[in-house]
């Protein structure tokens, strides 16, 4: 630790680093942070081994005024400077971790529940690998607030129908210098919509990079005059987006996923990873697509992977096994959408696959037709069943789901259910313009 602190402390010396953000999510993912003023590089030593004390009862799914007082302390290994900040008098952050003044890991910091998970993980053998998928829409924004997309482009639409390509290279560029390995950058289905891959990586660092990366294009799109949207499905009409998750198990550096002896090269342990995925999918939708808007995305119609099934290749499943083999060899779980808190989500996926593997669970057969052309008929008699359509079902469905709960901690899950319960009765008592207009002359 002392030769990692002191390299860090190298780093931030000739970066010039004045200010430090400390930063960690609330329980919806929402980045959080404060920032420390650095007389001397030394200062952060100190900060690193003993922490900083704050009030956590304004933050959501943490703690009572009663009860206010937590830690917040870097994780050395997450340390970054800000390229949208100036070079002189330089910022960085570090992703904290959070705990009680006793030294104990408080329980409703989201970072600890994904790594007691994989913890559990690890003492099988298992190291979890998560890539994922986010899109989001590039919007502009009227003088009267009226919000529109900032092209018409269409899925890898170039210039000058796409007019995101200068956009997606700043965001490309930032993204580098925060040590992003970039894989691919596009313009998705949607007009204004955009897709920006990172590669496959341990799934504490995926997160970690998840809600850095959210945090850095927001920035950089506003430097250049335009805004950056992760809401699920911010238009009627239009695909809605998603962060499909590509998921594998290691073991001892080898992709226990692949098996060279099966006609398909997959694994028993990967079917049933599979076969828990589908199982606890309708739990699941409460932690990875978490808002009411998610389930205006999660409908029949726009390429949404709305039916509980899996097959090969094909994209009108909730679960896919691309053609990918040997060390590639993944399942991608599709329901997931970029508003989610990774750090639950990922735990909560993780919690089903393992699931699947401890009680083999058949995922059943693949389903290698469109499902999306099946009648309601069709898909009763093949048992093809579907996601929660809101989100009152999906933590409803979440509540009768012990193992995703148990996932969760109990402090996670009945701080999630309430504010669920609490978005869900908000959004059911507004009466918008679609009902004055269908309904006024009743």
């Amino acid at each position: 630790m002392q030769d990692k602190i002191g390299k860090l402390l190298e780093d931030i010396e000739k970066c010039g680093i004045k200010f430090v953000r400390l930063q960690f999510v609330d329980i919806h993912g929402t980045p959080k942070n404060m920032a420390i003023p650095l007389v001397k590089p030394t200062d952060i030593e100190a900060i690193i081994k003993d922490g900083i004390l704050f009030d956590g009862s304004s933050v959501d799914g943490f703690v009572d005024i009663n009860d206010s007082d937590l830690v917040i302390k870097p994780d050395p290994d997450t340390f970054s400077t800000l390229p949208w900040r100036p070079e002189e008098k330089g910022v960085c952050r570090f992703i904290c971790d959070i705990y009680w003044p006793d030294g104990t890991p408080f329980e409703g910091d989201p970072r600890y529940i994904l790594k007691k998970t994989l913890a559990k993980a690890e003492k099988m053998g298992y190291e979890y690998n998560v890539g994922p998928e986010p899109e989001f829409f590039i919007v502009d924004v009227d003088e009267d607030g009226n919000v529109y997309p900032h092209d018409e482009g269409v899925y890898f639409d170039v210039e000058p129908v796409d007019q995101g390509t200068d956009m997606r290279r700043e965001l490309v560029l930032g993204l580098e210098e925060l040590n992003f390995d970039v894989e691919v950058s596009h313009h998705e289905v949607g007009p204004g919509q955009h897709e920006i891959d990172f590669k496959f990586d341990h799934a504490l660092k995926t997160a970690d990079a998840f809600i850095t990366f959210k945090q850095a294009i927001k920035a950089i799109a506003d430097k250049l005059g335009s805004m950056v949207t992760f809401m699920p499905k911010p238009f009627f009409g239009v695909n809605g987006s998603g962060m499909h998750c590509h998921q594998s198990l290691f073991k001892n550096g080898e992709n226990i996923f692949f098996d060279t002896d099966t006609e398909t090269q997959l694994s028993e342990e990967a079917l049933h990873f599979t076969g828990g995925l589908l199982k606890h999918s309708k739990a699941l939708s409460a932690i990875v697509a978490p808002s009411v808007n998610s389930y205006k995305r999660l409908v029949p119609g726009y390429e949404a992977p709305v039916y509980i099934t899996y097959g090969f290749r094909n994209r009108s499943t909730l679960v896919r096994i691309p053609a990918s083999r040997g060390n590639g060899t993944r399942v991608e779980f599709r329901s997931p959408d970029p508003s989610c808190n990774p750090y639950l989500a990922f735990a909560a996926m993780l919690e089903a696959g393992m699931d699947g593997i401890k009680n083999k669970i058949d995922p059943g057969k693949p389903t290698e037709l469109d499902v999306y052309k099946l009648s309601p008929e069709e898909l009763k008699s093949m048992g093809i069943e579907t996601l929660p359509s809101s989100l009152w079902e999906a933590y409803h469905a979440l509540e009768d789901d012990e193992v995703i709960k148990t996932s969760l901690g109990d402090h996670v899950y009945n701080e999630f259910y309430a504010l669920k319960r609490k978005e869900w009765d908000e959004y059911r008592i507004q009466v918008f313009q679609y009902e004055v207009e269908k309904y006024l002359q009743i």
